[in-house]
């Protein structure tokens, strides 16, 4: 569908050949089962990363699913893809018509945990990034920029049982981020499902 975003009082449409959104990928029975499903199985852990010469604790839980690490130096364990999961990405990619050989999962628990602005690529020159996000769980604001010009920030808002679809050159001029807010908000989680392999590599995410 084309994926109406917002900036102030302007609607504006973003190509279909950087996003797609389905916003009722999953209906409310399956992603209310998905959300507590995950919420109580997943061995969740807090990852450290270096920011200003010193180790901290990234506001949000996380977990990977795959068959090799995310990246190369990632101390998160990786796990075997459970049966919930791996149906999950054959519907993604019977949806989708892409292959995807890892999924990360992040545990937003409530306001205060976020994401920096990022971008997630891979390490192969004139390769597309392609992954496919679900979310479940609060809806929250998923802003995104350009690189090269960061006065304008446009927003979507991802709704419970949500698929958004990252495509071509979006990782390689657009960066996003998942902000704090000072409203109360209750748990969200998102799976990215990616096609990591051998030759690739994403960020931290």
């Amino acid at each position: 569908m084309q994926l109406k975003l917002f900036d102030d009082d302007r609607q504006l449409m973003l190509p279909q050949d950087l996003m797609e959104y389905y916003p009722s990928f999953l209906n409310r029975t399956e992603s209310d089962q998905l959300l507590q499903q995950l919420l109580n199985t997943v061995p969740w852990q807090q990852s450290k990363i270096m920011m200003y010469e010193k180790e901290v604790l990234t506001p949000r839980l996380s977990a990977w699913f795959g068959s090799e690490p995310i990246r190369s130096g990632d101390q998160r364990p990786v796990l075997p893809w459970p049966e919930v999961l791996q149906t999950l990405k054959t519907k993604v990619e019977v949806h989708t018509g892409m292959s995807f050989d890892g999924v990360l999962l992040n545990y937003y628990r409530d306001n205060n945990d976020s994401v920096a602005w990022h971008s997630d690529k891979d390490t192969v020159p004139g390769l597309k990034t392609e992954i496919a996000s679900i979310s479940i769980g609060e809806e929250r604001n998923f802003d995104f920029r350009r690189k090269d010009n960061h006065r304008h920030r446009y927003a979507i808002r991802l709704e419970h049982g949500s698929l958004l679809l990252m495509k071509g050159d979006l990782q390689q001029y657009w960066e996003h981020r998942i902000a704090k807010s000072t409203l109360p908000m209750k748990a969200r989680i998102n799976l990215t499902f990616r096609k990591v392999g051998a030759d690739k590599i994403v960020s931290y995410t």
